[in-house]
């Protein structure tokens, strides 16, 4: 039994005041904020309270001089110069678990569909590191997409990471719901940072359809919200398809664009006071690349497939963030806008398109077969000009009289409307008998 000494310090503690240690903002600038104090790190979680008692959460996201850099995860239109800041000691965490599939949520992982709370059975911090390198298991299984050029030429393993990479309005949203669609995979996260509004709704009810959301867990973050909260939509998908990918299953992650996350993480670089260095890009955005993206992968079990689309300004594929994500993903799909323009979807440049794991993941009749077809449309693309112009003079050269008549044959297999599955046998059959290869 306690004492009576020990009761009385017991009492005397419950009735002493709680002090906790708070800052005020100074300086507010669009959505950055500085305050004095309080102590915090970077990362770490603060609530500012806005004269009319509204609470907003912000990440401390660097230090100016004596004080806290902070960026807001929302709109902070009743916020007065004083405000309290409180730090929270937490980072930002999303509950994960398996009421996630057929979800749409923001940002933060609230809902966006009316459907309530999202069910969780634990929670993770968004910004957790990469697996450990030697614990990652090969890649070694193909994984069927039910695009057939991708299928036949451009291979795609589980756990394999691949860039597509296009300027605006060539068919990048188009091939990701394809491919979310028709996937051999388990679970499709999908991350859609920095859309037009109008584009969302679009996306989920035509081209995903609703057997694509059964499966599916859709993140959002519009083009018009804060830049902090776009990189979050791209750091929450990637911790819900960890989360799938620790369960053994084998997980699809899209997004779409990676290019708009870069843009995001330099707004919040310049606004910590970053120099920007490569066409405007600051140091952060190079280092915030790789940190995501070495998440995706294969695990101890499980697999993430992760294919992220990389819009290039003004279609130069060597443009800052374009030749950086090309260097760390697994392999490359370029989409042409004169493909496109003549009306060939998906408009997919093989010969610019490359699958590191190609050799890895194809049987030899396979790579024999791929070998041909772009041996056939190299040539073809040699002498394109004059074949249009009628110069061209059938007989000086053999190999380009056959991929001149087989041209049509090969446009015809590399084209496929949106709403046309094939399995990846059916393609594997077609492209043998195009190569004329037997399996």
């Amino acid at each position: 039994m306690a004492s009576a000494k020990s009761m009385k310090w017991a009492e005397a503690l419950r009735k002493a005041p709680v002090y906790r240690m708070y800052g005020r903002v100074l300086k507010a600038a669009g959505l950055t904020l500085e305050s004095a104090g309080p102590p915090a790190r970077v990362g770490e979680l603060c609530r500012v309270l806005a004269g009319d008692g509204e609470v907003c959460q912000a990440e401390v996201v660097g230090f100016r001089e004596q004080r806290l850099v902070l960026m807001a995860l929302g709109e902070v239109t009743s916020l007065a110069q004083g405000a309290e800041v409180w730090a929270t000691g937490e980072r930002f965490a999303v509950a994960c678990g398996p009421g996630l599939l057929g979800r749409v949520v923001d940002g933060l992982g609230e809902p966006l569909d009316g459907l309530g709370p999202v069910a969780g059975i634990e929670r993770r911090l968004v910004d957790a590191p990469p697996p450990h390198p030697l614990r990652r298991r090969r890649i070694a299984q193909p994984l069927a997409t039910g695009v057939r050029v991708l299928d036949t030429l451009l291979t795609v393993g589980e756990g394999q990471r691949m860039g597509l990479f296009a300027g605006s309005g060539v068919g990048k949203s188009t091939l990701l719901s394809m491919i979310a669609r028709n996937t051999a995979a388990d679970v499709n996260v999908i991350a859609l940072v920095g859309e037009r509004g109008r584009e969302v709704s679009e996306f989920i009810s035509n081209d995903l359809g609703d057997a694509g959301l059964a499966r599916s867990v859709v993140v959002v973050a519009t083009s018009d919200q804060p830049a902090l909260l776009r990189v979050k939509a791209a750091q929450v998908a990637t911790t819900y398809a960890e989360y799938f990918r620790d369960q053994g299953l084998r997980v699809n992650l899209m997004m779409d664009s990676l290019t708009r996350f870069a843009m995001a993480q330099r707004e919040i670089g310049l606004a910590a006071g970053e120099p920007p260095t490569s066409r405007g890009y600051t140091p952060s955005v190079f280092s915030a690349l790789p940190k995501l993206l070495e998440r995706a992968g294969a695990g101890e079990t499980g697999s993430i497939t992760a294919f992220y689309t990389v819009l290039v300004d003004g279609d130069d594929l060597q443009e800052p963030v374009a030749d950086a994500v090309r260097s760390i993903l697994d392999g490359h799909v370029v989409l042409s806008r004169t493909l496109a323009n003549a009306g060939r979807f998906p408009a997919v440049d093989v010969l610019a398109s490359v699958s590191r794991l190609f050799t890895a993941l194809a049987t030899p009749a396979q790579q024999s077969a791929a070998r041909q077809v772009r041996a056939w449309l190299q040539r073809y693309s040699e002498t394109e000009d004059l074949v249009r112009i009628g110069a061209y003079q059938p007989g000086a050269d053999p190999e380009t009289d056959i991929a001149v008549q087989k041209y049509p044959a090969l446009c015809a297999f590399l084209s496929q409307a949106a709403d046309e599955p094939c399995a990846a046998e059916e393609a594997l059959l077609q492209l043998y008998q195009l190569a004329g290869v037997s399996a």
